[in-house]
């Protein structure tokens, strides 16, 4: 509906209920309506849902279409990201946010900090979606309400070209709330457990789970050593679980992106059941790491498997877990996205040890042999030392090529000595490029980078604390942050404003009108805030 339309729709119901309501002014009502476009989580999952369905169906349509997110482990990180990609880009199309399990581990648990293994209260992570929408139906809110004030100036001063103008741009406002997709880790616990946690996220705003295939109590970071997966029925019947939760709460278009951690992870807590002869579970012992026994071999303790009229004992270790054979990561991986992909997923996640197109391209060109629809979130991870692998990619290249690397130490291609070089400007080409080469080459949907806004707090509280608390003293702030906001036009300058200041102003004038004790005016400091 309109502006204009809600004006006279608010104008209707104040009329229905008699002199009663006559101090109630309909643009106002208007305005608040327009400020709180979304009334609940699941207005926003609906919505958003059908965002990341336009955008999967454009990206198979031309792999130029991907999308991207950042993490934000906090709702003003995730609000200033998405004011800041309006203000540069005029749209938020094709950009997300992502919410890492990583960052509610190590910045929102009641514990303290804490490592990626599921330590963390489930509650954390429908309480952090709820928050990031709440910042970002502030902003709505913040910038409608500058929209409202520079209209009522234009009317005011009679140019009724820019008050149109004005009109047009609040009518066809783009809203901050963009899809969220969410780590639900493995579930925190069976099926069950998974199924009401997805509940409880999608309920706060989540229209995009995903679940990876790790053992829920053995959970551990991608990126870290002792992962373990559990078969393929155990993770399916989580897939099913996220759905229903879906379907239950009317979200028909929710996204669940499955994670597969094959390509990692060398162990197994359980051994598959299998009823028959290369079904799913069969499948999946077939990759364990066995030894020919005869029953004269056998221990009291072991577990044996038959295959192909063999006598076969699994290796398991020390602490109970079953041992995958070597090299069959890549493998599992493309069984694992084929599965989840045949029985309701919508996206994969395959998490890899490093960032090179080849490898990624190779295994998602096998899935699209079974599955020619698949495609990827890719987690452009800080695990990586980007610098590093593709000025090793490039060295790699560059031999095979038979060029000269006589000037390169590979295993020191991470020193200052070399940035200038080629071969440096090479890599860093390769790596601006990255996301658009392995969207096309890879079948990569969807970049995100999981933990940029935990790297970027720690880097600027460091670059601030040495200064302020240095030489520079207060030159330290002004000219590093301060300074900078204003000429960059960061939303946040104006502090007060973005906290709400005039939002309030705008009630108490609505609520009280000539009575309103305001806070604006010509004497706030923040008027001082101009670029120029």
């Amino acid at each position: 509906m309109s502006y204009t339309a809600e004006i006279d729709a608010a104008k209707a119901t104040i009329a229905k209920n008699g002199p009663s309501w006559s101090g109630i002014d309909a643009e106002s009502v208007a305005r608040m309506r327009a400020q709180n476009k979304f009334q609940t989580g699941l207005d926003i999952a609906r919505y958003t849902a059908g965002i990341m369905r336009k955008d999967m169906a454009a990206y198979d349509a031309d792999p130029a279409n991907y999308t991207q997110s950042l993490g934000c482990w906090h709702g003003f990180i995730g609000q200033q990201k998405m004011i800041s990609i309006k203000k540069h880009f005029g749209t938020t199309k094709g950009r997300y946010l992502y919410l890492s399990g990583w960052m509610v581990a190590a910045l929102r648990s009641e514990f303290g900090p804490l490592p990626d293994q599921s330590m963390h209260e489930k509650t954390s992570v429908p309480a952090l979606i709820e928050e990031l929408y709440t910042f970002l139906r502030q902003a709505d809110a913040r910038e409608l309400g500058g929209l409202f004030r520079d209209l009522d100036s234009a009317k005011e001063s009679g140019d009724q070209v820019k008050a149109a103008s004005i009109q047009k741009e609040i009518d066809e406002h783009q809203t901050h709330i963009v899809p969220i997709i969410a780590d639900i880790d493995a579930g925190f616990g069976n099926a069950e457990a998974t199924y009401l946690l997805a509940k409880k996220m999608i309920e706060a705003g989540a229209c995009a789970l995903q679940i990876e295939n790790q053992v829920s109590d053995e959970k551990q970071c991608g990126h870290q050593d002792g992962k373990v997966t559990v078969p393929h029925d155990d993770f399916l019947a989580k897939i099913r679980a996220c759905r229903y939760a879906f379907m239950e709460l009317g979200v028909e278009d929710g996204i669940i992106v499955t994670r597969t951690d094959s390509l990692g992870a060398g162990l197994t807590k359980q051994i598959a059941y299998s009823a028959t002869d290369g079904d799913i579970g069969d499948q999946y012992n077939s990759f364990l790491d066995c030894e020919e026994v005869t029953a004269d071999d056998l221990r009291s303790s072991d577990v044996v498997i038959k295959r192909d009229g063999k006598l076969l004992r699994p290796k398991r270790l020390a602490s109970n877990l079953f041992q995958f054979k070597a090299g069959t990561g890549e493998d599992r991986c493309v069984l694992d996205c084929i599965t989840s992909l045949q029985n309701g997923a919508d996206l994969l996640w395959i998490e890899t040890e490093k960032p090179h197109i080849g490898q990624i391209g190779s295994m998602v060109n096998r899935i699209r042999e079974v599955m020619p629809n698949a495609k990827l979130v890719y987690n452009n991870s800080p695990s990586f030392n980007w610098t590093l692998n593709f000025r090793q990619q490039v060295f790699d290249i560059w031999q095979e090529q038979g060029k000269d690397v006589s000037d390169y130490q590979r295993d020191r291609l991470m020193s200052v000595d070399y940035d200038t070089t080629e071969l440096a400007i090479e890599a860093d080409e390769r790596i601006r490029t990255f996301q658009k080469d392995s969207a096309r080459e890879a079948g990569i949907f969807h970049h995100l980078i999981t933990l940029p806004t935990y790297h970027t707090a720690a880097l600027s509280t460091d670059n601030l604390a040495k200064e302020y608390f240095g030489e520079q003293g207060m030159l330290g702030y002004v000219e590093g942050v301060q300074r900078k906001e204003i000429r960059q036009g960061i939303a946040c300058v104006k502090h007060q404003n973005m906290a709400g200041s005039d939002m309030g102003d705008d009630h108490k004038e609505y609520f009280a009108g000539e009575a309103a004790l305001k806070a604006g005016g010509k004497d706030n400091t923040m008027n001082q805030f101009a670029a120029e």
